[in-house]
């Protein structure tokens, strides 16, 4: 990816490394994770659940800017950047206004709008605070545990992440989210499925703007994106974690259809195309 003349974004917190409130352990908790590590529980999940739910210390939380300047930080912010630029336009282009996400960047745990966010949980978007939360040690998993290796699947996840955002200020996260519980556990993962494919599409809307506008991409991007879009596909890992295929399960769609809708982003670069409630064939 071309990135290295592109601006960074201001609109990333980073939380790594004592940034941000954190809470405090006590002697009771030592305890209990004692009598943890005693029935062989890892008593390091008990600190962490405590240090992220007790009351935070009343004491601010550095600015971006003082923030490690590491690369992988840095090329995160670039593609967030992009992500806001072409959505700025996109909106701009349908008469109204783009309001962008705040990125969190954090390691093992930390709290959000939406409970904890876990590392184990994979990149997250929170609507409601409007921020993506990632431990930047999930592209060491990508490339190893996914096989999904290069500087464009990792920005395909940012842009996915940025896409459910789109999702909530067009409306639709929330029309989405009131069908639960009026509808059966398999329909409303049907949903959840065409939601996420959603995502998929516009983070291909986003990667042919960028390159359409600013030469945003090499060779072998494209085909980087596409890659990490199979290899999260929802059968590919139910058979990696040794089970059968049962797409009434699905919540994010097949590997195919990932790739699919991803590339009728990419293709088409308009918002139109990505109507996946609309398609009778995903």
């Amino acid at each position: 990816m071309k990135l290295d003349d592109h601006r960074e974004s201001s609109n990333v917190e980073d939380r790594r490394g004592g940034m941000g409130a954190k809470g405090t352990i006590g002697i009771g908790t030592i305890v209990i994770a004692l009598i943890a590590w005693y029935f062989g529980i890892d008593p390091q999940a008990v600190l962490d659940v405590a240090q992220v739910a007790s009351p935070p210390e009343q004491r601010q939380e550095a600015p971006a800017q003082g923030a490690p300047r590491d690369e992988l930080s840095v090329f995160v912010s670039r593609v967030l950047a992009s992500t806001e630029d072409t959505w700025d336009g996109i909106f701009r282009e349908g008469g109204s206004s783009y309001r962008a996400p705040k990125l969190v960047l954090f390691t093992g745990a930390t709290p959000s709008a939406c409970g904890t966010g876990q590392a184990a949980m994979g990149p997250f978007y929170c609507p409601g605070d409007e921020k993506v939360y990632i431990d930047l040690s999930f592209y060491r998993d990508l490339r190893d545990r996914f096989r999904a290796p290069g500087d464009f699947a990792q920005a395909y996840v940012i842009a996915h992440e940025v896409g459910h955002h789109v999702q909530k200020l067009l409306g639709i996260s929330a029309k989405v989210d009131g069908m639960r519980g009026r509808v059966s556990e398999a329909q409303f993962n049907r949903l959840s499925v065409r939601t996420e494919l959603q995502a998929d599409c516009f983070a291909g809307v986003w990667a042919h703007r960028a390159q359409r506008e600013r030469g945003l991409l090499e060779p072998g991007d494209l085909e980087e994106g596409l890659g990490a879009a199979a290899a999260i596909g929802d059968d590919r890992l139910q058979r990696q974690s040794g089970g059968r295929v049962v797409p009434d399960s699905f919540t994010h769609g097949s590997s195919a259809q990932r790739v699919r809708w991803f590339r009728t982003g990419f293709d088409s670069g308009s918002l139109k195309a990505c109507d996946t409630f609309a398609a009778r064939d995903l």
